[in-house]
């Protein structure tokens, strides 16, 4: 019941992860890198008729999950769609105070 017009088909209509709806945002989009999307190839993919997600989660999670190099890594995105980003996050963060 949360689906959007733009949504990427992700998620089946029983809430189910379909893999290969996720592979093609890569295959589409991704440019640079294979396995990740820069900030150019998320503003394409927001500019097509049937954008993947809004632009503001877009900036918002480039903003939040970009490595050092301003990529947003296949791993990173997928984190989204299984609920684990913020968990990761946390954790990188506590393993960066360790090695100080």
């Amino acid at each position: 019941m949360a689906k959007h017009g733009s949504d990427s088909g992700v998620y089946d209509e029983h809430g189910r992860f379909v893999n290969s709806k996720f592979e093609e945002i890569f295959h589409k989009y991704a440019r640079t890198h294979p396995d990740a999307l820069t900030s150019d190839e998320m503003s394409s993919s927001k500019e097509t008729e049937n954008p993947k997600i809004t632009e503001d989660e877009w900036k918002i999670l480039y903003y939040l999950a970009k490595d050092k190099d301003g990529l947003l890594k296949k791993d990173t995105i997928r984190s989204v769609y299984d609920g684990s980003l913020f968990e990761k996050m946390a954790a990188e963060k506590i393993n960066k105070k360790k090695h100080r």
